[in-house]
């Protein structure tokens, strides 16, 4: 199959030309979200189809190579390469159906031509040397790809029909979905990573950077004063409608369950518990400075846009990984650093709806406890 799959690819396009029907037809593929992270976001892909010769394949810009050298690393920093891959429709729809995801089929509207140009690109973007490309999750993902790949196939402008979103971010894009698979640690882990890029308003253009966005922009698109989509229809329809939500579990019910944990034990005279609370002091100072020094790296250290302007630093302050080790100290410096820390993270929370960047509430009871045990902390000796 993959042999006869590579020979469509590299079949010479005039003998499509002398048909005036081309025999070949694009198609936008669009499955919905499915239970896994990764899938959260659901998935886009073209099909392409020759009529004559009976080949039905798909080409998907979302593959990676867990195998590749180095791959955690590089997936961390923002420099693994993603790559596009064929397969066959019916495997295609047979994967999806078993992961219980939908599959919605938009075929174009595109001239002979057009669509001669666009399985040419993608007979040479097959190739080894074209294949792979730095993906990045806004901008450039396997979504965007099939978007540009469409427009310029064209020999004029593709006038995109894009619903007004009174200006929405791109973390209000991503909340949609989060929130639908009940993704709330998901959500928690993104908020703390991406920082205030995340929130500002996206373009019109940028909103298709998701499959959905991109199947609604195709839905009301035009080409030379032609609808883009010709047909649409569900090709499988889904049976996934979202984890049920579960409050018990949310991130800020248990950090909120835990704050009320620690304040009452922090009233207690038993000095096992107190030497137990002077261990959490200094464990959860160096978590959060851990943190901080993650965040840093991720701003400066990696190729990740997103990540760069992250207010959860105003928090997650670099400098506890050493300030953990001073919790019980009686120098004055260290007294001073801890009850500035806990004014400062009081100053936050005062400022906290009016930052740039959208904090996630669920930190709240989090950055309550650092200020509460820090005021502790600071009691137990004079400065």
């Amino acid at each position: 199959m993959k042999l006869l799959l590579f020979v469509f690819l590299l079949f010479p396009l005039q003998m499509f030309a002398q048909n005036d029907s081309c025999h070949l037809r694009i198609s936008l593929l669009t499955a919905t979200p499915g239970e896994d992270l990764y899938s959260t976001f659901g998935h886009s892909a073209l099909r392409l189809t020759d009529t004559a010769s009976n080949v039905d394949i798909v080409f998907n810009y979302g593959t990676f190579n867990f195998d590749e050298p180095g791959f955690y690393m590089k997936f961390i920093r923002g420099k693994l390469t993603f790559y596009v891959s064929i397969d066959n429709f019916d495997n295609f729809v047979a994967e999806y159906q078993q992961d219980n995801r939908g599959i919605t089929e938009q075929v174009l509207n595109l001239s002979c031509a057009e669509k001669y140009k666009v399985r040419d690109f993608l007979r040479e973007n097959m190739k080894a040397e074209n294949k792979f490309y730095k993906y990045d999750f806004t901008f450039d993902n396997c979504t965007t790809r099939l978007r540009d790949i469409v427009e310029n196939a064209t020999d004029s402008t593709v006038h995109f029909g894009i619903p007004v979103t009174s200006r929405a971010s791109f973390r209000d894009f991503i909340y949609e979905y989060l929130d639908a698979n009940d993704k709330q640690w998901s959500k928690l882990g993104i908020d703390i990573l991406l920082g205030s890029r995340m929130d500002v308003a996206m373009t019109p253009r940028q909103e298709m950077f998701l499959p959905d966005y991109l199947m609604k922009a195709f839905d009301s698109s035009s080409l030379d004063g032609r609808p883009l989509v010709i047909e649409k229809h569900n090709l499988f329809k889904t049976k996934y409608t979202g984890d049920k939500k579960d409050n018990l579990t949310h991130p800020i019910f248990i950090f909120a369950c835990l704050f009320v944990l620690i304040a009452f034990l922090s009233f207690s005279k038993s000095p096992f518990i107190q030497r137990f609370l002077i261990s959490f002091d200094g464990f959860l100072f160096f978590v959060v400075g851990l943190l901080g020094v993650l965040l840093i790296f991720m701003w400066l250290g990696t190729n990740h846009f997103m990540c760069k302007d992250n207010y959860n630093l105003l928090w997650a302050w670099p400098p506890n990984v050493i300030a953990a080790f001073y919790v019980r100290s009686k120098k004055k410096i260290a007294k001073i650093y801890i009850l500035a820390y806990a004014v400062f993270n009081i100053v936050l929370l005062a400022a906290w709806s009016f930052l740039p960047q959208h904090l996630n509430p669920s930190l709240i009871p989090i950055i309550l406890i650092l200020i509460f045990r820090s005021f502790v902390s600071v009691s137990r000796k004079k400065i």
